[in-house]
């Protein structure tokens, strides 16, 4: 087994529970960890092998683009693409964290992390 990981991806999107967010839109990050068998990929060298990370990205991006109100169906949706495209895979971990979010107070960014096996 292996690991995969494609680390602070960034978007500007337009998810949040309140319509205003929706609207104004803000800054999110996205985390992902991949395991799966990476042996016959390491031993033939061959892209067809593994998980293509550039795929994985398309993925996020794509969901990103959709508006979704809450962070943990951010995650579900990116999990649920991912497993339909690599059904081979191990288990994924996702991280959605959203910037500023509206607290009425100072918060750096909030978080959700979500893994299935």
């Amino acid at each position: 087994m292996g690991v995969i990981s494609l680390e602070g991806l960034e978007f500007f999107a337009y998810h949040g529970y309140y319509d205003e967010e929706q609207k104004i839109g803000s800054k999110f990050s996205i985390d992902i960890e991949i395991t799966t068998d990476l042996s016959r990929a390491a031993q033939e060298d061959k892209l067809k092998f593994t998980v293509n990370y550039e795929d994985v990205y398309k993925i996020v991006a794509d969901v990103m683009k959709e508006k979704h109100r809450l962070l943990e169906h951010i995650a579900y949706k990116i999990i649920e693409v991912i497993k339909l495209q690599f059904p081979h895979i191990e288990s994924v971990t996702v991280n959605v964290s959203k910037f500023n979010p509206p607290l009425g107070g100072i918060c750096h960014r909030s978080r959700v992390t979500i893994s299935v096996p």
